[in-house]
């Protein structure tokens, strides 16, 4: 008993402060004009700035995933393959999956710590007396504009990762781009069923990224410890999600 109360105390205490956070935000009158500029700013941190890392990861990973499956596919004669299952691969799993650990490792981390500085330097308390809500000021500019970037991320991430899986099976594999793009699987419902996958992990992270820094407990060396269980929390999760979604989506 003492052993699962070591393990399940610490899960329920999360938990609890995830959905008191998230009953907030769906609860609260949110005055999206009033704080319009918090979000273009929230917007451009998450989308501009990420850009950049969000491209060469999916370059990178383009190149290594062709050369694994076109080396496999060329042993067993079925090179026509190679687009379909790279194309399929990219856009339900890598894609999606692979941009969320990013935005969690750049943005989420950094939603944790500024939040968290905020709470034990007592600058929640000052927003408090300037009768701003911190939900409204700094949880929801941030949680609006990621949901909104991800998507728009994970679609940059998907061409980069087919235009070098292109390049690569060209240059170093033999293999046509016609080919390539003749058996490649992408349709205008699986693009907007990985943007939902986008979207929903956009939204985990940062609630939770949010969340965590929001009920840190004061002290300077909590800010660290937040910041990393909001990240590995965040990390497990979507991983945990996106399985459900994969299950629910394209399981026939």
């Amino acid at each position: 008993m003492t052993i699962f109360k070591v393990i399940l105390s610490p899960l329920l205490d999360k938990s609890s402060r995830l959905l008191e956070v998230a009953y907030k935000i769906f609860v609260s009158d949110y005055k999206c004009k009033r704080y319009k500029s918090h979000l273009i700013y929230q917007i451009g941190t998450i989308g501009i700035s990420s850009l950049t890392i969000v491209l060469l990861t999916a370059f990178f990973i383009g190149i290594v995933f062709t050369l694994q499956v076109a080396k496999e596919l060329n042993e067993l004669h079925s090179t026509n393959l190679v687009g379909s299952i790279l194309t399929l691969t990219f856009l339900r799993e890598l894609c999606p999956v692979l941009t969320a650990v990013i935005v969690t490792g750049r943005i989420g981390s950094a939603f944790t710590a500024d939040i968290a500085t905020m709470k034990v330097t007592e600058q929640l308390d000052v927003l408090h007396v300037l009768n701003t809500h911190p939900i409204h000021y700094l949880i929801m500019p941030r949680i609006c504009a990621c949901v909104l970037m991800m998507p728009v991320l994970n679609i940059f991430s998907l061409a980069t990762s087919i235009a070098s899986g292109i390049i690569t099976a060209s240059s170093l594999c033999s293999i046509s781009p016609t080919i390539f793009l003749a058996s490649s699987s992408i349709s205008f419902i699986g693009l907007c069923l990985s943007s939902v996958k986008a979207l929903v992990f956009g939204f985990l992270l940062s609630l939770i990224s949010c969340a965590w820094g929001l009920h840190t407990t004061f002290g300077t060396k909590s800010v660290g410890a937040s910041t990393t269980s909001s990240v590995v929390t965040s990390l497990l999760t979507i991983f945990i999600v996106d399985f459900v979604l994969s299950y629910i989506m394209f399981h026939s």
